[in-house]
């Protein structure tokens, strides 16, 4: 059973420590360093233009990870980003009963940073940890806008960008145990994921590719659709 009680968020999100540091999110005012909000972030400018946080967050796992694919990078990236975004709500759902307010006018993004230091937000709002406001907090607010911005400039499939979505939804439920479960399977069977994988007791196995074996050296994911990395005549088909 989902909890649908709503409580109070204490302001630092203390509980969170506790889950480890991809689950943390610093809370209270603006941050330091002053780094765009997401709300400012997922502003889908012309392409080429400079000083865009997703293109200098691309290019900087396409450096780290040496492909010269740009959607590869693009599609880590988005899962990378989603995973966080869904540890942090998770988390608190299973921790408080209640999920913050993602709001991105109020939460800050570096794209140079890694976590906890990447996501800052200025006040922790609670919100119900029902599916339907989660769904809200993090795939409408968030990953859809995320991924309008993707495919605009890197011609990532949608497929592709619905599975790392659910992918790292399923991710996260199975870091924090059997008491995610329920809130993560509801949220699998929401319409903006549905048809995105299959959930068998805690495994997840998706029905696209996030490219990873594109990476030199990578291979599959463990929820892969693919057993083994596609000879290159199935390398258009991945996503």
């Amino acid at each position: 059973m989902v909890l649908l009680l709503l409580v109070d968020l204490d302001p630092e999100l203390a509980a969170l420590t506790a889950l480890g540091g991809f689950f943390v999110l610093h809370t209270g005012g603006a941050p330091p360093s002053a780094p765009p909000t997401l709300a400012e972030t997922y502003e889908n400018r012309p392409s080429g233009a400079q000083g865009s946080p997703i293109v200098s967050r691309v290019e900087k796992v396409a450096a780290a990870l040496r492909t010269p694919e740009p959607r590869v990078a693009a599609s880590v990236f988005q899962l990378g980003l989603a995973a966080r975004l869904w540890s942090v709500t998770l988390g608190c759902a299973l921790a408080y009963g209640a999920v913050p307010d993602l709001d991105p006018a109020l939460l800050h993004w570096d794209p140079d940073a890694s976590a906890p230091d990447d996501l800052w937000l200025s006040e922790a709002r609670p919100l119900p940890a029902d599916p339907e406001t989660v769904a809200g907090v993090v795939l409408r607010t968030h990953l859809e806008p995320l991924a309008e911005a993707l495919r605009a400039r890197y011609r990532v499939a949608p497929g592709l960008l619905r599975g790392n979505a659910a992918s790292a939804l399923a991710g996260t439920a199975r870091q924090l145990g059997p008491g995610a479960g329920p809130l993560a399977a509801a949220l699998l069977a929401h319409p903006l994921l549905a048809g995105t994988g299959t959930l068998t007791g805690g495994a997840f196995r998706r029905r696209s590719c996030c490219l990873y074996y594109r990476v030199p050296g990578g291979g599959v994911c463990g929820d892969c659709c693919f057993t083994r990395p596609p000879r290159p005549s199935a390398r258009g088909a991945s996503g």
